[in-house]
């Protein structure tokens, strides 16, 4: 009888077991993040690196992506996802920098670089070229591409750091296949920053020299007013990146945002000279989960408007 009872008893015990150890290693591996979504190791890249649907993109000086770069990579420069610029001696001097081209045309620009909408895109930079980097992330998400495109953690100094293979060769580009653009709302004007309600957080990407007044950016419509807008907080784009040209720790970035008042549910508008800068500010916000968009034209747009301005004494 004791034998025959027994057996009853030990079955719902071992399915218990086994239901509290699945638990446990389903506990054990953390929920995929905004950072888990937006950036990738150069590991996980080497894993990738023969995927069929993989487009990787090089950013950085032509000259050392002709001496090197990533297998399969392709060069790719803000101009050729960029409106066009007039850079005659007679241009209008109210035409602003580096500005977002229409859907259309930007279309048209990533199907020659063999985007399809089911590619993984993956950016990675050359050398420090961070900020071009991310503004060429911030376009592909703009163009409703944000969830299929990544950064490459390190960029190409990581990738010779562990060693993996680079090629001279430049690869032959098949067209790819993309519907119309859905865009997403990522951009905002001066007249939003003017009227922005509790809960909007502006943030200012350029160094500080600029942000206290101490210097003034030029550019090609002549230097911009010293200081910076009145209210905004400042995250130096130099900051979201570590020394070796990682993006800094969750932990870190979330304590730049909180040092520059942005609290949970808060909206992140980030500026700088020209809208490429604060794009480094942008990409880190997105890693946190904060809803952020471009003041695109930034200071340069603010300038030429007249708009007051603010600096630290």
């Amino acid at each position: 009888m004791s034998a025959i009872l027994t057996i009853p008893l030990r079955i719902p015990v071992l399915f218990l077991f086994l239901l509290t150890a699945i638990a446990g290693a389903s506990a054990s591996i953390p929920a995929a993040g905004p950072r888990e979504e937006l950036i990738v190791t150069t590991t996980w890249l080497r894993d990738h690196l023969k995927d069929p649907n993989l487009v990787l993109l090089h950013v950085g000086d032509p000259a050392e992506y002709k001496a090197k770069h990533l297998p399969g990579a392709q060069f790719v420069e803000l101009m050729d996802i960029s409106a066009p610029m007039d850079h005659s001696p007679n241009a209008d001097p109210k035409v602003l920098s580096l500005e977002l081209p229409d859907p259309a045309a930007l279309r048209d620009r990533l199907v020659k670089l063999g985007i399809s909408n089911t590619s993984t895109i993956v950016v990675y930079y050359g050398s420090t070229w961070y900020s071009p980097t991310t503004r060429v992330i911030f376009t592909l998400n703009f163009a409703g591409l944000g969830a299929q495109t990544k950064l490459l953690d390190g960029g190409m100094r990581a990738w010779v750091a562990a060693e993996l293979p680079t090629t001279t060769e430049v690869p032959t580009v098949k067209p790819g296949t993309l519907a119309p653009l859905k865009t997403i709302d990522s951009v905002v004007d001066a007249a939003f920053i003017q009227s922005k309600k509790p809960g909007t957080v502006v943030i200012d990407a350029r160094d500080k020299v600029f942000y206290d007044g101490v210097q003034s950016g030029g550019d090609r419509n002549g230097p911009p007013l010293l200081g910076h807008i009145p209210g905004a907080a400042s995250i130096p784009f130099g900051d979201v990146f570590d020394d070796k040209g990682f993006v800094e720790p969750a932990a870190t970035l979330a304590e730049l945002f909180k040092q520059a008042g942005v609290k949970p549910g808060d909206e992140v508008i980030a500026y700088c000279h020209v809208g490429q800068q604060a794009t480094a500010v942008v990409f880190a916000a997105r890693t946190l989960g904060y809803k952020v968009r471009l003041y695109d034209g930034s200071m340069n747009d603010w300038s030429l408007r007249g708009l007051p301005v603010q600096k630290e004494r």
